[in-house]
């Protein structure tokens, strides 16, 4: 059990803490490509400091363990006795930590789970039919995908219909980085969901891609997940 966001994180959101003095070192760079779009070129350890500061700023511990100084340096790993053992041990985040970047795990069930019918569906849509196709909306049955490079992803709450449980974009809009290592490589991260300007394949959920955790890209974003209230 855990919470997951209902949207992508914005560029707005990344605003907000470069401006909190506490990340006055530690500035994550991004596009500018609007307020409310998805905060792309934000590699794995910026996302990963952006958890960190949800949780100190609330007073929760740190979920991931930097030693060094710079945004983009690799974390560490916690000590078993420190992991998150929930679901299997978890090396990456603490176990004392309130929001987290999802692992595939729990990305995948929040996308593609029914938990009436207790089904996988193939589209972050509560569906096996392919999406339409839009470049922005909120209809149900439509992704974000198959638009010219130039459109660009639509505003994060305004990216396609919903998931069984509501989430928003999964399928389309900007690629989202998880927390898991891709097949045991700790230096790649899985990323999913495809992109505004990707084919219907890379939405599905078999569909899965890597790349290095110090990767800055246009077409990657992420999302936030956090404990059950």
């Amino acid at each position: 059990e855990y919470r997951m966001g209902v949207n992508e994180v914005s560029e707005k959101m990344i605003n907000d803490y470069n401006a909190a003095p506490a990340n006055s070192g530690l500035q994550i760079t991004k596009d500018t490509l609007g307020a409310d779009k998805p905060a792309t070129s934000v590699s794995w350890n910026e996302a990963a400091r952006f958890v960190n500061w949800l949780n100190t700023s609330q007073g929760h511990v740190a979920a991931y363990n930097f030693t060094t100084g710079g945004a983009n340096d690799n974390i560490s790993l916690w000590s078993s006795a420190d992991a998150w053992q929930l679901g299997g041990e978890n090396l990456y985040r603490h176990k004392d930590a309130y929001y987290f970047l999802p692992s595939e795990d729990e990305w995948y069930k929040a996308a593609f789970y029914d938990g009436n019918s207790m089904v996988y569906y193939d589209y972050a849509t509560g569906s096996d039919t392919v999406p339409t196709a839009v470049a922005g909306g909120t209809a149900a049955g439509t992704a974000v995908y198959g638009q010219s490079f130039a459109t660009g992803p639509a505003d994060i709450d305004d990216a396609g219909g919903l998931s069984y449980y509501g989430t928003m974009a999964q399928s389309g809009n900007v690629y989202e980085w998880g927390e898991s290592a891709f097949d045991t490589n700790v230096e790649l991260r899985v990323l999913r969901g495809g992109f505004w300007s990707g084919d219907s394949d890379t939405l599905r959920s078999s569909f899965r891609d890597n790349i290095s955790l110090v990767t800055e890209s246009i077409v990657i974003g992420f999302r936030v997940a956090a404990v059950p209230e």
